[in-house]
């Protein structure tokens, strides 16, 4: 299966992204981090997280149509029986924002399941290299967040070249 990778547009994609961006949410809830962790990833997918998220995914995209990356099933049977169905995507911050890790940031990598281990997630990541070939970065890489027990993100980014770079670690803002 060959998909076909292209910029986000914001007229046509938005709910088929959203909905790729809840399944991406909903997986990290329950493959990483038992009840607790899924209990609280379902819980932000609201309306208003809904409007909030996508907004953020225009900002970036006027930066650089770029930063946001779907792969589209021309053959599928798509979103409300169309013939074009969404089927993964990555998303980039854009190149003003480099500096927060002072590198390219992989913000989400997404395949939908039925589509993992046909090369979508290469092709993806192909058009990641190439897009942060173009940013002006303080350092010379390609970060992300990915989640020691997420196995199998873990062994598609060793394929690739990755490599442990620092921790992140985290806390409440009310504890």
């Amino acid at each position: 299966m060959t998909a076909e990778i292209r910029p986000y547009d914001a007229e046509t994609d938005a709910d088929a992204l959203y909905d790729l961006k809840t399944a991406f949410e909903r997986g990290l809830g329950e493959s990483t981090g038992g009840d607790e962790k899924a209990a609280v990833y379902e819980g932000k997918l609201t309306g208003e997280y809904r409007d909030r998220w996508l907004a953020w995914v225009d900002r970036c995209v006027a930066d650089d149509e770029r930063c946001v990356t779907v792969a589209v099933d021309r053959g599928g049977e798509g979103i409300e029986g169309d013939d074009e169905n969404l089927v993964g995507y990555v998303y980039v911050l854009p190149e003003r924002l480099a500096m927060v890790w002072d590198a390219a940031v992989i913000n989400e990598l997404y395949v939908a399941p039925e589509y993992r281990g046909t090369g979508v997630a290469d092709e993806l990541l192909d058009a990641v290299v190439s897009l942060a070939g173009d940013q002006d970065l303080p350092l010379d890489r390609i970060v992300l967040d990915v989640d020691p027990a997420n196995e199998r993100a873990k062994a598609f980014y060793d394929r690739h070249g990755f490599e442990p770079w620092g921790e992140m670690v985290a806390r409440p803002l009310d504890g």
